[in-house]
């Protein structure tokens, strides 16, 4: 195989400059390597400044005919992309063969969402004369109420809720804090819960702020919560393929059919970026282009 005495340097670069997590460079490494690895298949060994753009197309030709998923492909174009982009920095190589790669088109799978009346179906099926029925019920209230993430409403603590301002405080993905309005429904669910069903348990040591636990007094687990929603689409008919995110995508989506504002909504998910928020923007435009559709003389 080709050798590569830039990986090292390369690898020092993501750590220091970028400050990319381990993860992301063990990434990045890893797709660089795949060039090499392609180079060896094809019995082919240019020296690294003799790399071609039109090489590097040929790369990606074949990663496609090995299956791999688009969005894999766009990372590894990214990778390519950093990584001759710092050959160029370090003055290894004077054009930048990976310039003009294009990252491969990614089909976008829409979420699958709710309706309202699927949601009160799955709600109305917990058996509220059952230990965890309201904690149940307050579980679902809350998910789609806040449009939190699962490992959000796992993590929820007594602490976090400020019930005379209805808000909640979240700690979302990497570590960032934020204030989600909190519905008076969901905050009556979780007080009954907190106040009828989980004063009985016999709460475990360091456990006793998070508000949803398990029976033996512990955290609730993400599986936990996965399997009640599964039970409970079930127990209600629904043949949809639901996860707790389900719920999260329901919210969003039904603030943006409601004419909320997107900003306001990125917010409230938490999204660092409005492009993540604007994939909730589709039924909105399936709504509208079905009008045109219908009703313009010119369609």
């Amino acid at each position: 195989m080709i050798s590569n005495p830039y990986l090292t340097p390369f690898k020092n670069y993501l750590k220091l400059e970028r400050s990319l997590s381990a993860n992301s460079i063990e990434a990045y490494l890893g797709d660089v390597n795949k060039l090499f690895q392609y180079f060896d298949s094809v019995d082919q060994y240019p020296h690294i400044k003799e790399i071609s753009s039109n090489e590097l197309k040929l790369f990606i030709s074949w990663i496609n005919e090995l299956g791999m998923l688009p969005s894999t492909q766009a990372r590894v174009v990214s990778s390519l992309k950093s990584f001759f982009s710092f050959l160029l920095l370090e003055e290894v190589i004077t054009n930048d063969p990976a310039a003009q790669l294009q990252t491969p088109r990614q089909v976008k799978h829409l979420p699958d969402t709710l309706d309202i009346h699927e949601i009160n179906g799955m709600i109305n099926a917990i058996d509220a004369s059952k230990p965890d029925g309201m904690r149940n019920k307050a579980i679902l209230e809350t998910l789609y109420g806040c449009g939190l993430r699962v490992s959000e409403l796992i993590n929820l603590k007594i602490s976090d809720v400020f019930e005379e301002n209805e808000f909640i405080r979240i700690i979302g993905k990497g570590n960032k804090e934020r204030l989600v309005p909190i519905g008076n429904t969901a905050l009556k669910y979780i007080n009954i819960y907190l106040q009828e069903s989980r004063l009985h348990l016999p709460i475990k040591k360091g456990f006793e702020d998070y508000i949803f636990l398990n029976r033996s007094g512990s955290r609730l687990s993400r599986i936990s919560v996965f399997s009640i929603i599964k039970t409970l689409a079930l127990k209600s008919g629904l043949k949809k393929s639901i996860s707790p995110h389900t719920f999260r995508h329901s919210f969003a989506t039904h603030l943006i059919e409601g004419g909320a504002d997107l900003r306001a909504v990125q917010e409230m998910l938490g999204h660092s970026s409005i492009t993540t928020t604007e994939i909730y923007t589709h039924l909105d435009r399936d709504y509208l282009r079905g009008v045109i559709t219908e009703f313009h003389p010119r369609s």
